[in-house]
């Protein structure tokens, strides 16, 4: 594990240094999330959480399901429910 120490800025910045930015993967402008759990700053790049929220969601889908095709064909059903009524 790395470790480095900062300085907190005015208006509570905190400066990355680049080795870090580079493992993440982020650069100027890019989005991150910030996680404050058990009393530790934890921030990861969006990409590192989208699929982090999308290993946890696949281990409750069966092997060779498609969500994107089951939303499209409720979302089907829907609209053909309500043009009925």
């Amino acid at each position: 594990m790395t470790s480095r120490h900062v300085k907190i800025a005015s208006g509570g910045r905190v400066a990355l240094p680049a080795e870090f930015r580079k493992a993440l993967g982020v650069g100027v402008g890019d989005s991150v999330v910030i996680e404050l759990k058990d009393g530790e700053l934890r921030l990861r790049s969006l990409d590192a959480t989208i699929k982090r929220a999308q290993e946890m969601v696949r281990k409750y889908v069966p092997d060779g399901a498609s969500l994107a095709d089951e939303l499209i064909r409720e979302r089907r059903e829907e609209a053909a429910r309500e043009s009925q009524e």
